[in-house]
């Protein structure tokens, strides 16, 4: 019989921030239009025009999509010119996605 692995898990309570943090991160990771975009931004950075003709998407769709998932520090971006473009800023998240993307691609 094989053992089972235990992830340690800290044994006290959450405060509210974390707790919230989390949440956050769950919901920006668990819409198809996020997941998207930061499977995109997880190969290289890409401006707003690149990520929405990629995805097919418009370019409020897609500049409201990035306001959110920078605002939880998931997404950053650098300005050239008149041009923002965007990578991903957290490689937890970021492994997280792919681990949840091959888990998904194994079923």
């Amino acid at each position: 019989m094989l053992r089972e692995e235990k992830i340690p898990f800290e044994t006290e309570d959450l405060d509210e921030e974390i707790l919230f943090l989390v949440s956050q991160t769950f919901k920006a990771i668990s819409d198809p239009t996020r997941i998207r975009i930061l499977n995109l931004l997880s190969k290289r950075e890409h401006s707003v025009n690149e990520i929405g003709e990629t995805l097919n998407l418009k370019q409020s769709t897609v500049s409201h999509q990035l306001s959110f998932l920078k605002n939880l520090r998931l997404v950053k971006f650098r300005r050239e010119g008149t041009t923002l473009y965007y990578s991903q800023d957290d490689e937890h998240v970021m492994a997280i996605l792919q681990q949840t993307i091959d888990h998904a691609k194994h079923n």
